[in-house]
């Protein structure tokens, strides 16, 4: 039941491992968004997706009682974590990739984000979407 419940989260979280993987030389760099640090807006926003598959996936589940009951946190501080992981592994092991703080800084704040947000974004989407 714990998989079922939060394969949405999970692979969601494969795809961000994907596209933090891509080498930079395969990413695309348009001046005008760069201005606009366009790219912050992007981990930002991805992140706000991953911890709310993640929370929605927590309390859904019914395997794990204090996880369900404290989904908000644990899914914030996993996401977080998953979130500077990325970013030291985008400073080691990929290709043509760097660490940024402040990616890892937008990444938090998505992640924060979200889990200010949950409540309002559940009732409007997530019931709907994910069972």
């Amino acid at each position: 039941m714990f998989l079922k419940h939060n394969k949405w989260a999970l692979l969601w979280a494969l795809v961000i491992l994907i596209l933090c993987g891509i080498p930079g030389r395969d990413i695309p760099h348009i001046s005008f968004l760069e201005i606009l640090s366009f790219d912050k807006f992007v981990h930002a926003g991805i992140f706000f997706v991953l911890i709310l598959l993640t929370i929605r996936g927590f309390l859904v589940q019914i395997n794990f009682v204090k996880l369900q009951r404290k989904a908000k946190l644990i899914a914030f501080i996993i996401c977080v974590i998953y979130g500077g992981l990325l970013e030291i592994m985008q400073a080691t092991l990929f290709e043509e990739r760097s660490a940024d703080l402040f990616d890892f800084i937008a990444n938090s704040l998505g992640c924060v984000l979200g889990l200010v947000m949950y409540n309002w974004v559940e009732k409007i989407f997530l019931v709907r979407i994910i069972k």
